[in-house]
């Protein structure tokens, strides 16, 4: 059966990986403790991150940075985050029209985490029963 892409979507999986995003707590706070597990873990070597110690003693991201070119979109970084910070959304149509676009800042990751916190979470509450 051929589906007429744009005009009609197929249903997505709630475990589609699509573009990353950042999330925060329900209070505002990001959740990035800087452990740097996802940087690690990533085969791709798409992830940056530096940080710094605040006053009570944590650590927290001064510079978050995921390069989109490199991302291969595996999940690992999603799977290796002990806070649930990290997350691929199901966001797949988008689209950088110069190079220096591919590198996907802090802001723009927690943007992208505001904009999709009720889907995301919807689909972790669909995709429980699996894991």
């Amino acid at each position: 059966v051929t589906i007429q892409y744009p005009e009609v979507k197929t249903p997505l999986s709630p475990r589609f990986r699509g573009k990353l995003a950042l999330m925060r707590y329900d209070n505002g706070e990001e959740r990035c403790i800087a452990c740097n597990l996802c940087s690690a873990v990533c085969p791709a070597q798409a992830i940056t991150i530096e940080s710094t110690e605040r006053e009570d003693g944590t650590r927290r991201t001064t510079k978050f940075e995921i390069d989109a070119f490199k991302c291969i979109y595996c999940g690992f970084c999603e799977q290796a985050c002990p806070v649930d910070s990290i997350i691929e959304t199901n966001v797949f149509e988008y689209h950088m029209s110069e190079n220096n676009q591919r590198i996907q800042t802090k802001e723009m990751l927690l943007k992208t985490g505001d904009d999709y916190r009720e889907v995301a979470l919807k689909n972790r509450k669909k995709d429980a029963k699996y894991q």
